[in-house]
């Protein structure tokens, strides 16, 4: 099939038209970036992963009612999703501290929060997407305040899932951070999630060892990312339970 007309490129994906309208094919690519791009690297098999690992998380989103931009997966690389005008900003959601609220607020990695604290940052390479609040985002009109409602609610909605998910197969959800799309159906509006849940946007550790098995493992040189994704998908089901060969072997 000829590829089609690309529409942007990102750090860790390609959007190219959709075979209709109000389609988009979403292709993963194998690209790690951390610091704002300041480090990078080609890490074989990466897209691979996260676009089998984002599925599945989109769709179990989709199942309990979440709305997502998710459409189906087109192979190992591709997915197709729902065009959206993106909402610009993204949405961080904490459970324990880490990263740069550690920095920020001088607390131990791994404190526990004493509820989930929701962030907003707003999207601008260039700025280094900085911490935003609300009333920026009021007075800016980035987002409406019926907008930042259904934000939180679909926040904590994901951050409920995707916390229970994980620790049903031992991995803690310290942070993740999603985007969120306006989709239009006539003049309705609703807030969908966009863009990706992967270990690229989620923090994970082992419950019992502390092990990282997200992008930290790229960001502080701790060993291979394909292994720690792979874990993971192991772990969920999206990968065979022994399987020793370099590159992923996954479940369609």
């Amino acid at each position: 099939m000829a590829r089609r007309k690309k529409i942007y490129e990102g750090k860790a994906k390609i959007l190219y038209e959709g075979p209709e309208p109000g389609t988009i094919v979403q292709y993963f690519k194998d690209d790690a970036t951390a610091f704002n791009a300041e480090k990078k690297d080609v890490i074989d098999g990466k897209g691979v992963l996260n676009n089998r690992l984002s599925e599945f998380f989109m769709t179990g989103l989709n199942t309990i009612g979440v709305p997502t931009h998710f459409i189906r997966r087109l192979n190992m690389r591709e997915q197709l999703v729902r065009a959206c005008e993106i909402v610009p900003l993204e949405v961080i959601v904490r459970n324990f501290a880490a990263g740069t609220m550690s920095k920020r607020l001088g607390i131990d990695e791994g404190t526990q929060l004493p509820r989930p604290i929701v962030e907003y940052c707003y999207k601008d390479d260039s700025l280094g997407d900085p911490l935003v609040t609300e009333e920026h985002i009021a007075a800016f009109g980035w987002a409406s305040q019926q907008d930042m409602d259904d934000i939180l609610s679909l926040a904590l909605r994901v951050n409920d899932y995707l916390s229970g998910l994980m620790y049903g197969v031992g991995i803690r959800l310290v942070d993740f951070k999603i985007e969120v799309g306006r989709v239009y159906d006539g003049d309705f509006q609703r807030l969908v999630v966009a863009d990706e849940i992967s270990p690229d946007s989620c923090r994970l550790w082992d419950i019992e060892s502390g092990q990282k098995l997200d992008k930290d493992v790229f960001r502080r040189d701790l060993g291979s990312l394909t292994d720690a994704y792979s874990e993971v998908a192991r772990r969920l089901g999206v990968m065979p339970k022994m399987t020793t060969v370099a590159k992923p072997t996954l479940i369609n």
